[in-house]
């Protein structure tokens, strides 16, 4: 949920800075790519930190070599958040980013059917997860695709 509360927080300080006169954040795809660039890093920091092993136990048996499959997710996280910032790299870091979203998404229905934790608190249930994934799916999908306004 924090990667979630992030991008939302994160979309009305940037937008609120444009309003308030910082030119460059007056745009709302620049706004919402900067959101969306938050809310990756903050998903890629539990890749390392105290919820890593939480994380492998969300990638599903049938996939070998969790604990890389977890490092390189959180590796490519980082990497789309950055290239989600410039112009030339923003339209393939959203499409990658996308599909990167949408093949970690068995984790989270592995992680919803065997009730797993994160950090200790229950992983939310698979309906809220799925909004949160199509909701994470579309920011990115909209701020790499649409062209800003400045």
């Amino acid at each position: 949920m924090a990667p979630f509360i992030g991008m939302v927080i994160s979309f009305l300080v940037f937008r609120s800075l444009g309003l308030a006169g910082w030119e460059y954040m007056n745009d709302t795809v620049i706004s919402l790519r900067f959101a969306a660039a938050v809310m990756l890093l903050i998903a890629a920091s539990a890749h390392w930190g105290r919820m890593r092993p939480d994380l492998i136990a969300m990638v599903p048996p049938w996939i070998p070599k969790a604990g890389m499959i977890v490092s390189l997710t959180g590796i490519f996280e980082i990497t789309g958040a950055f290239l989600l910032l410039f112009p030339s790299t923003t339209t393939i870091a959203a499409t990658l980013l996308a599909l990167l979203l949408i093949a970690m998404f068995p984790a989270n229905m592995h992680a919803a059917r065997h009730k797993l934790k994160l950090a200790g608190r229950p992983v939310p249930p698979i309906g809220i997860r799925t909004v949160i994934q199509i909701v994470f799916i579309a920011a990115i999908l909209i701020a790499g695709w649409l062209p800003s306004q400045g």
